[in-house]
């Protein structure tokens, strides 16, 4: 019954238009494409911001040089990545939320997440770990235990990891080439948070 009513809630998803019929503040300025993937088995819940131009294009999650960077820090292939068995997607923002002036991509559509998130989320209580990803990401997520900024709740993973036991969840910054500064800045990120976060995923894979 859970497999049907997930099978019936992402398809309304994806054929959502509440971003152009009932948009709170501005609407979408281009045809929506919800992107989500759904799972009855998968342990492992990615959840990001929204999809970019690329993703927008393809219909596939991370389907971009940003996934490639998030695919590097989790230790897995691509063909594991999309395998609905390994990893549910679920945004903040189902939507390509379009460009700021400066060519940056403007926040996760403010619709999407209370609508459609918890809904989808109670339907998927196998997940173990969920990845939140960016500041809306664990603004949901982390709710009171986020630090004042992005960077102080990824530094307090380890408290963030150890406040929940189902589901545990780990920060992270938005693997795009943009906080690539921020990642030089922040050596240990990849010292001591990606070998913990890899051996979590090959965990929960198997």
């Amino acid at each position: 019954m859970t497999a049907k009513e997930l099978d019936r809630l992402t398809a309304q998803i994806r054929a959502c238009r509440i971003c152009v019929e009932e948009p709170r503040g501005r609407p979408l300025p281009h045809e929506p494409r919800p992107v989500v993937v759904a799972s009855t088995k998968a342990r492992i819940l990615i959840a990001g911001q929204a999809p970019g131009t690329k993703v927008h294009a393809t219909g596939i999650p991370f389907n971009d040089a940003s996934g490639d960077r998030l695919r590097d820090w989790l230790g897995v292939s691509r063909e594991e990545f999309y395998d609905p068995a390994n990893f549910a997607t679920v945004p903040m923002g189902f939507c390509f939320p379009g460009q700021d002036a400066k060519g940056g991509d403007l926040p996760p559509r403010r619709e999407c997440a209370p609508r459609w998130r918890q809904p989808l989320i109670d339907l998927m209580p196998q997940i173990e770990l969920v990845l939140a990803i960016g500041i809306y990401s664990q603004g949901w997520h982390i709710g009171a235990g986020r630090g004042a900024s992005l960077g102080e709740t990824v530094m307090n993973w380890r408290a963030i990891y150890a406040s929940n036991e189902r589901p545990r969840v780990i920060p992270l910054p938005h693997p795009s080439w943009r906080n690539s500064g921020w990642l030089k800045k922040n050596p240990w990120f990849e010292t001591e948070l990606l070998p913990f976060l890899k051996s979590e995923i090959r965990n929960r894979l198997g």
